[in-house]
């Protein structure tokens, strides 16, 4: 079995993710390809990969690569974990709408960054689609590239099996189980939605209802404190959802248009990531991993598989096994209430004959609602990286319900089109095309309001709403 890894530069993910394939009983022998555009960071995890085969004496193999067709040729798996334009692209993501006063968290999923991160890696995205179509037609594609909802439903057109992988669904539902001191294994849950909005409408245990439990909890302001922004959406539209506090605060538009929103909801010290924090952050990774070998001093031993759901996939595939998880697939009708053609997170069985994801009917209408926000944005978003509309920057911009909550949309104008200049080296489908800029329009004092000619009846009609 050849399993391919796009974007392998990704070091402790990639040895993450190949040490839990290792660990799969009967899988026979596998060949790892790990391709990156250098081979900086993937001799390093080939050396450690290396080191624990011949420690553990398992059936397997690794091979790095700088082409993308020689990785995917005859490939069964192919894991992306990529990043296009990685660290320097990330800044302006980041350092330009702050500018505007658009104040991001981490600025990868929805918002100016996660819009533009979207411009960035669809085009690249569907390419690898129509290239495994060439060399390696069946394999199933398992997407971990954020933004997650845009990226797989960017590629619902090119024929290509695909699943999208997060771990906020395995995580949050661990983190319940610690709020409630119950075993993870004991609890009951359908959680559904779209990607790092996906609501738990049904939480049990022993056939009772979970959530008055939960909902006494976060009452208390030892636990509300602990997640403020997911507290108050839970305590306020009634459901838990996946995302953490950090994430969730710049999907919608109540908790960082302002100082106040600030103040009140995002000053906690773990957040997951303030814009300065999370810059910094970046910066250091970025110049550790410039030219050093992250895994010299790993331990050469294999560690209990990770929550991360890739290699159970594979596992479940590979091996005939049955598997349920949380994955990314157009919804096609497995939510009722959400647009048939957008891309939703749902259960999804994995076993010998593929992936089959399951339908959930109707969320409820306010739960819908916020994932129909933020759909709007990711429908914009696809449809001006393919088509390379600058003009549809801007609506999607302009939709983005944080962004939309903090400027006026002349200065959404301006930021999009500062942004497209700031990153064209990565946008090539623009070439050069900017929105139209607005036009300035001074109003003198006393400026006097054209007169237009209007029948009488018809303005009496409007004014008393007959019409």
């Amino acid at each position: 079995m050849k399993v391919a890894i796009i974007g392998a530069g990704s070091l402790v993910f990639c040895k993450t993710l190949i040490l839990d394939i290792m660990q799969i009983e009967d899988l026979g022998h596998v060949d790892f390809s790990l391709m990156a555009p250098s081979t900086r960071h993937t001799s390093c995890v080939k050396r450690f990969a290396d080191k624990v085969i011949a420690k553990y004496g398992l059936d397997a193999a690794v091979a790095i690569t700088t082409s993308r067709d020689d990785a995917l040729r005859g490939a069964d798996f192919v894991i992306c974990t990529l990043k296009v334009g990685g660290h320097a692209a990330y800044e302006q993501d980041i350092e330009i709408p702050l500018k505007y006063g658009v104040d991001q968290c981490i600025g990868d999923t929805l918002s100016p960054g996660g819009i533009f991160r979207t411009l960035r890696t669809v085009p690249v995205m569907r390419e690898l689609a129509l290239a495994m179509r060439e060399l390696c037609p069946r394999a199933l594609l398992l997407n971990y590239v954020n933004p997650m909802a845009t990226v797989c439903w960017s590629l619902a057109d090119t024929g290509i099996e695909c699943v999208g992988l997060c771990h906020g669904v395995q995580t949050t539902i661990r983190l319940i189980a610690g709020y409630l001191e119950l075993p993870v294994a004991d609890i009951d849950y359908v959680c559904a939605g779209i990607n790092h909005m996906a609501w738990f409408t049904r939480l049990e245990h022993q056939g009772h209802s979970l959530y008055p439990a939960l909902r006494d909890l976060f009452d208390k302001p030892e636990y509300y404190a602990n997640e403020k922004v997911r507290g108050e959406v839970f305590r306020q539209f009634g459901y838990f959802m996946t995302e953490s506090t950090g994430h969730l605060s710049e999907y919608l538009p109540y908790f960082r248009k302002n100082s106040l929103g600030m103040a009140t909801y995002c000053d906690e010290p773990n957040f997951g990531g303030e814009t300065a924090a999370c810059l910094k952050w970046s910066r250091i990774l970025a110049k550790k991993y410039d030219g050093a070998d992250m895994l010299k001093d790993e331990p050469i031993e294999l560690p209990a598989r990770s929550v991360e759901y890739g290699s159970y996939i594979i596992e479940a595939v590979a091996c005939r096994r049955n598997f349920c998880f949380n994955g990314n697939v157009m919804n096609r009708g497995l939510i009722s209430n959400l647009p048939a053609d957008c891309c939703v997170e749902v259960p999804v069985f994995a076993d010998g004959s593929g992936l089959h994801p399951t339908a959930v009917g109707e969320l409820p209408a306010q739960c819908a609602a916020l994932n129909n926000s933020n759909i709007s944005v990711q429908r914009l978003a696809v449809q001006a990286a393919i088509s390379g509309d600058p003009e549809a920057v801007v609506w999607a911009c302009a939709l983005d319900p944080l962004t939309a909550a903090t400027l006026t949309p002349a200065e959404i104008r301006a930021m999009a089109t500062e942004m497209l200049q700031a990153e064209a080296q990565w946008l090539p489908q623009f070439a050069g095309k900017l929105p139209r800029p607005t036009p300035k329009v001074v109003e003198p004092a006393g400026t006097k309001r054209v007169k237009v000619p209007v029948d009488p009846a018809l303005a009496i009609s409007v004014r008393f709403g007959q019409l």
